[in-house]
C-alpha cells in the first residue's frame, strides 16, 4: 500500500510541476500575441500571480476551498496550513493517490491559472497597480469560494454537478472577470475606429507559438493531475481524450476561419488548440476519443465564432481569453450533458445550472473589485503611458533595448 502511495504521489508531483510551466506558456503566449512596448509589464504580472497566488492559497484559499464539513456554500477551516499528523507523522492515509503537501501545491497551481487568463486579456491598458490589487482579491476569496462549491464538496458537487479539471472552475472563473475587466476597462486606443476594427498584431509569433505547445505540454498535468492517482486506465485515456480534442480544435479553427477570411491565420490556428484543451478539461475522463475529437472540434468553431462576438461587442481582448477559457469553458462543461458516460438531459440541466451558479459569483464579485479600483485609484493608463508603452512607464526599462537603439 505505501509503495502505490508513493508510486502515485510521484505522478501528482510530477504532473503539479507540469502545471507549473503552464505560466511560462500563458507568458509566452501573452507577450507574442501583444506589442513589444508591453513586454515587462506581461512578464512582471504573470510572475505576481504565481507569487502572490502561492502565498494567498497557503495563508487562506486553500482551506476556503476545502473547509471540511461545510455548509455548501461557504466554509473555512482556518488561516495557513495545518497538515493531519499521527504519531508525530505526516498522516499518509490523508489520500490514497497523493500527501497533504502535494494536495496543496497542485490545486495552488491552479488557483493562479484563473487569474492569469485575466491577464491576458487586460494587457496594453490597465494599471498595474489596480490588476494586483484584483488579483490578491480575486484568488484569495472569489476562486477558492466557487472551487468549494464543487471540488470542496459544496452544494453543486452534492446535486451532481461535473467539473473534472476546471472547464469552468478554472477556465470560466478566470473568464467571467475578464470578460467583466475589458467591459469597464475599455478598448485600447485605435481599436475601434470609424465603425471599423483594427487590428494590432502580436509582435512576436515564435513566442506565441512556443506558449500554445507549452501550454498543450501542461496539461498534461492539468488534466492527467486531475485523475488524482497514477491509475494507469483512467490517466493514459485522460491524456489521450485531452491531446484528440486541442488536435481537432486547432484544425477545425484553422479550416473555419480560412474559409470565413480567406487566409490561414495562424492566431486562430493557435486558439483553436487551446479552445480545445479548455472544452475536453470538463470531461477528460468520461469520453471516447471520438466524443473527445466532436468536443474539440466544435471549439475550434466556437474560438472563430466567440473573437468575432467579442468584437462585434466592441470589446477589446488582445489574446481571445474570453472565446478561450469562457465561452468553450462554457462549452466543455455543457459538453459533460451531451458526451460521454454521464450524457443525458437530466445531466445537461444540472450542467447549466452549474454555469449558471458561477456566473452569479464571478460577475457580481469582479465588478465589485474593478469597479471599487476604477472609481477610487483608477484602473487605466494614461494615453500617454499607453501609447509610449507600459514598459518605460511602469518599470523603467525596454525588453528589446538594443532593438529601440537600432530604430533612432
Amino acid at each position: 500500500m505505501e509503495t502505490l502511495l508513493t508510486i502515485n504521489n510521484v505522478w501528482m508531483m510530477i504532473c503539479t510541476a507540469l502545471v507549473f510551466f503552464m505560466h511560462l506558456g500563458f507568458a509566452f503566449l501573452e507577450i507574442g500575441l501583444t506589442r513589444q512596448k508591453n513586454t515587462i509589464n506581461i512578464l512582471f504580472k504573470n510572475l505576481f500571480i504565481i507569487t502572490s497566488g502561492l502565498l494567498l492559497y497557503c495563508l487562506l484559499g486553500f482551506n476556503l476551498m476545502y473547509p471540511g464539513e461545510f455548509n455548501g456554500f461557504l466554509g473555512f477551516a482556518g488561516f495557513g496550513l495545518d497538515s493531519p499528523i499521527v504519531n508525530g507523522s505526516l498522516d499518509l492515509a490523508y489520500n490514497e493517490g497523493y500527501t497533504y503537501w502535494t494536495d496543496f501545491l497542485f490545486q495552488g497551481m491552479f488557483a493562479a491559472t484563473a487569474a492569469t487568463i485575466v491577464s491576458g486579456a487586460v494587457a496594453e491598458r490597465i494599471k498595474l497597480n489596480s490588476f494586483m490589487i484584483f488579483v490578491v482579491l480575486y484568488i484569495g476569496i472569489i476562486y477558492p469560494i466557487a472551487g468549494s462549491w464543487k471540488w470542496g464538496g459544496g452544494f453543486l458537487d452534492e446535486m451532481g454537478f461535473y467539473d473534472f479539471a476546471g472547464s469552468t472552475l478554472v477556465h470560466s472563473v478566470g473568464g467571467w472577470a475578464a470578460l467583466v475587466a475589458i467591459w469597464l476597462l475599455g478598448a485600447r486606443i485605435g481599436k475601434f475606429k470609424d465603425g471599423k476594427t483594427g487590428a494590432f498584431p502580436g509582435h512576436s509569433m515564435p513566442y506565441a507559438t512556443a506558449g500554445v505547445i507549452i501550454l498543450w505540454l501542461g496539461w498534461f498535468g492539468f488534466n492527467g493531475g486531475s485523475v488524482l492517482s497514477a491509475d494507469p486506465e483512467l490517466t493514459s485515456l485522460t491524456l489521450v481524450t485531452t491531446c484528440l480534442a486541442a488536435a481537432a480544435g486547432g484544425v477545425a479553427s484553422f479550416i473555419f476561419s480560412s474559409l470565413l477570411y480567406k487566409n490561414y491565420d495562424i492566431t486562430m490556428f493557435l486558439n483553436g488548440i487551446l479552445g480545445g484543451l479548455v472544452g475536453i478539461t470538463a470531461g477528460a475522463d468520461l469520453m471516447s476519443p471520438t466524443d473527445s475529437i466532436l468536443i474539440g472540434a466544435l471549439a475550434g468553431v466556437i474560438i472563430v465564432l466567440g473573437v468575432a462576438l467579442v468584437d462585434r461587442l466592441k470589446l477589446d481582448d488582445p489574446v481571445g481569453a474570453v472565446a478561450v477559457h469562457l465561452i468553450c469553458g462554457i462549452w466543455g462543461t455543457l459538453a459533460v450533458g451531451i458526451f460521454g458516460s454521464l450524457a443525458g438531459f437530466d445531466q445537461f440541466i444540472t450542467q447549466l445550472i452549474g454555469v449558471a451558479c458561477y456566473a452569479a459569483l464571478c460577475i457580481p464579485g469582479s465588478f465589485l473589485i474593478f469597479y471599487t479600483l476604477k472609481i477610487s485609484m483608477g484602473i487605466r493608463v494614461s494615453e500617454k503611458e499607453e501609447v509610449e508603452g507600459l514598459d518605460i512607464h511602469e518599470h523603467g526599462m525596454d525588453a528589446y533595448p538594443d532593438f529601440r537603439l537600432n530604430q533612432q
